[in-house]
């Protein structure tokens, strides 16, 4: 096994555009922290004799936890696992937590990796977002964590309504300024139910230019690349040494663990959620019950993420695994989609790796999606 995730749901305030399980009360925190170790035990069979390599703690805003409870969750996941001798702690932080105490008690602990939700440096971008942080604690908070942290990875949004390419460059040039070794963008999407669609519905903000957003994309690719980080994935650019260990087992079909309310685990058979709604949680913990619905996945579905994630990454989509994992009826099904992405130089094949090229990278989901094999069984 490779890794145990958990969800800490709870954030100071809303993100306009986020989708994701929180809670913006912290009533039930400290009952949370307890549930939530409860499940790391009540769970530790499903590990058997396998290692973990990763811990991840996402949310939500995992760093609003103090620093006694994540030890205490850390602490938690070794008493019930056989946890790997160095392995990849990460923990998601927003700047205006990540003070100089802070990010030094942090660096004491057994987290080695912080992942810090910057989005943007411009003030403007951040209030139209809601972040809870201004850009000056953007740039403080870089300046002090690469003091005692070497592995930081920061998210950045792009794709953003009226922001210029000169804006989306200078957003790229700041975060390389701090030696940063690892970078995740994604395009601001507009999911339903959010502030985000609201403030588009009644004319507040424009909507987000697709056109924008690959432009957008073309520059990230080329910068990053220009300046030593290999792009591994379609939202993740790393330097050598530092792709992210637990989102790459993600990406590469290994089996993860997923703690607290609306998380998610897979165990190479079947996928399962835990529900999203934490006093629902709580109460289910406490009576020795977990709150999930499990998936057996087909072979179809096998096989659909294997598309979709192995598209995504550097390592691309094996046709000599798609033959002896799936057999002769996918390999022909995924040749013939294929074929027209091909003749358009969207995706390219090599040594018998299907891979998007330059030009299919930003189309990627939308490509991988046209490759799935839909009713089979």
């Amino acid at each position: 096994m490779s890794g145990i995730y958990i969800h800490i749901p709870f954030c100071k305030q809303a993100c306009h555009y986020c989708d994701f399980h929180f809670s913006t009360s912290m009533k039930k925190k400290e009952e949370m922290v307890l549930t939530l170790a409860k499940e790391i035990r009540l769970r530790k069979s499903e590990s058997s004799n396998e290692k973990v390599e990763t811990i991840y703690f996402g949310g939500g805003t995992p760093s609003v936890l103090s620093s006694d409870e994540i030890d205490f969750l850390i602490a938690t996941v070794y008493e019930n696992y056989t946890v790997i001798e160095d392995p990849e702690i990460t923990l998601e932080a927003n700047p205006d937590d990540l003070s100089s105490e802070r990010i030094l008690e942090l660096s004491k602990s057994k987290i080695n990796r912080l992942s810090i939700g910057i989005q943007s440096f411009f003030e403007d971008d951040l209030q139209m977002m809601n972040r809870a942080h201004n850009s000056v604690e953007a740039r403080k908070c870089l300046t002090e964590a690469t003091q005692c942290f070497d592995n930081i990875s920061i998210d950045l949004i792009y794709g953003v309504p009226g922001m210029s390419n000169e804006k989306w460059q200078q957003n790229i040039e700041t975060a390389l300024s701090f030696g940063i070794p690892h970078i995740s963008s994604y395009a601001l999407t507009v999911e339903p139910k959010t502030a985000l669609k609201k403030l588009i519905q009644t004319g507040k903000i424009a909507e987000p230019n697709d056109e924008v957003a690959q432009e957008h994309f073309m520059i990230l690719v080329e910068t990053l690349q220009a300046n030593g980080f290999i792009h591994y994935e379609l939202s993740n650019f790393g330097k050598e040494d530092y792709f992210s260990k637990n989102n790459s087992a993600y990406w590469l079909g290994k089996k993860y663990i997923g703690i607290g309310p609306s998380a998610h685990s897979y165990d190479g058979i079947s996928r399962s959620w835990n529900i999203a709604n934490n006093p629902l949680y709580i109460k289910s913990i406490d009576l020795d019950q977990l709150p999930n619905e499990i998936e057996i996945l087909s072979l179809s579905d096998r096989y659909n993420e294997y598309i979709m994630t192995g598209l995504r990454t550097i390592w691309g989509v094996s046709l000599d695994r798609i033959e002896s994992e799936f057999g002769p009826t996918y390999l022909d099904y995924l040749k013939k989609q294929g074929q027209k992405y091909l003749d358009d130089d969207l995706l390219s094949v090599e040594n018998n790796i299907l891979k998007p090229t330059k030009k299919g990278k930003f189309l990627t989901d939308g490509i991988a999606s046209d490759l799935f094999y839909l009713n089979l069984e």
